[in-house]
């Protein structure tokens, strides 16, 4: 009997793996992953990455050269219009003070001397005594020495000026973000202003700086809602408003971007000047479309493996050949820094035919792509499907189609990878879309 049992235990054990074998030699288990197409929203976008600045950010210099005596404001420093901020050494400006003040009290003394010469020769000249050339003489001395009044009254002017820009006021109501020189160090004012301080203005409103790439500026307009993040928040989306599209093109690498101002509120203090932003901006938009998701414009099945029609006598060799001649499309390069654009433009590494990024709209003519479903009754076979491509959103891509339908399962990938194969882009197939 325990022989007996042990052979039925065998017997079962070599059954089990003989029909799981045969199960996966025959191709009854799942060979691919599938997705049923469905209709929802989708957003095109054009992304970029700008810097975050306020608004208005005056930078506070000194006109005179001299030694920080006094510092009566620091970083993060909240100032008013005509606040003290710092105080140079006043000592050599006092003295210069001084001295053309002694300069215009002898200027004054001179024009005192004069006068009374002029008026002595004037009664000497009406007395015949003293000769025309002689009070011409005491008048031009006279002039000259109310000329040198004058001029003595300008230095010392000047220099009374000169000693108040050693009292470095604010010119603005702001924060301080930046404060560059400490107490003892030199200021040397001698071919430019050098910076003290960097105000800014108001931080509740602040302006984030992109730059647009050539192919997807003219889709941005003035008004345009955009959205953004930076790192210090992940979890939070802030919102702005596009201001300005600059006309003044930079060129780096041979791309071509324009400058775009977003004006963005700031009412609690949450973002900083200096931080990098992530810019996403709306163009086009799909309400209640028929969707399908980008792994599967992307899947790309063996020959082998699609399925041959007997009534026509090929291996839908028409549809496949559309498939093939339908180029890959390359995002267009971005300037370094700057934008990166997410929809193409047409020649934007793909063929004459145009293409586009991830997340934007196809542009340059009518796009296709390909879309692979099971034959009904081919043991597994797929059935290649034309459509038409619209926009996409980076995860889903509108389509336009009469042969599928909301519904609908569609391949999106192998469900193993299979042996030897090199690997493949994520979800499935082996090429890009379009």
């Amino acid at each position: 009997m325990r022989r007996l049992a042990l052979f039925l235990v065998a017997a079962v054990v070599l059954a089990a793996g003989g029909y799981a074998f045969f199960r996966r030699e025959t191709g009854t288990a799942p060979k691919y992953r599938k997705a049923k197409l469905d209709r929802g929203d989708v957003v095109a976008t054009v992304s970029a990455t700008g810097t975050l600045s306020a608004v208005t950010t005056v930078n506070v210099g000194s006109q005179v050269s001299g030694i920080i005596a006094k510092l009566h404001a620091d970083f993060n420093s909240a100032v008013k219009k005509g606040q003290l901020l710092a105080e140079l050494d006043p000592t050599p400006f006092q003295q210069t003070v001084d001295q053309r003040r002694a300069d215009l009290e002898k200027a004054k003394v001179e024009l005192r001397n004069a006068e009374i010469s002029l008026t002595r020769s004037k009664n000497l000249f009406k007395q015949q005594l003293l000769a025309q050339s002689d009070l011409d003489a005491a008048q031009t001395n006279r002039d000259a020495a109310a000329a040198s009044v004058e001029q003595s009254q300008a230095a010392l002017r000047q220099a009374e000026t000169n000693l108040s820009y050693t009292k470095i006021t604010s010119p603005i109501d702001g924060v301080v973000v930046t404060r560059a020189y400490d107490v003892g160090q030199t200021v040397a004012a001698s071919f430019q202003a050098p910076v003290l301080f960097s105000i800014a203005q108001d931080l509740t409103k602040m302006q984030v700086l992109t730059n647009i790439d050539e192919a997807d500026v003219g889709r941005i307009r003035d008004g345009q809602v955009a959205n953004f993040s930076v790192d210090a928040f992940p979890d939070s989306t802030f919102k702005g408003s596009v201001s300005q599209i600059r006309l003044s093109p930079q060129i780096v690498q041979n791309v071509v971007t324009y400058p775009v101002m977003l004006d963005v509120p700031n009412p609690d203090l949450k973002l900083k000047p200096g931080m990098t932003a992530n810019v996403l901006v709306p163009v086009d938009t799909r309400q209640d479309a028929l969707r399908a998701p980008n792994a599967a414009l992307r899947f790309k099945p063996d020959p082998a493996e699609l399925w041959s029609d007997p009534a026509k006598g090929g291996a839908n060799s028409d549809a496949n050949a559309k498939s093939e001649a339908v180029p890959a499309s390359e995002p267009s390069p971005a300037a370094p820094g700057s934008a990166r654009a997410t929809s193409g433009r047409p020649g934007a590494g793909a063929g004459p035919g145009g293409g586009r990024g991830p997340g934007g709209t196809f542009r340059g003519g009518a796009h296709s792509g390909t879309l692979y479903v099971e034959a009904p009754g081919s043991g597994g076979k797929l059935k290649p499907v034309t459509v038409k491509t619209v926009i996409t959103d980076g995860n889903f891509t509108v389509i336009e189609t009469a042969d599928l339908k909301d519904g609908d399962e569609i391949v999106v990938g192998l469900a193993t990878a299979r042996a030897g194969a090199p690997a493949s882009a994520p979800g499935g197939g082996g090429r890009r879309p379009f």
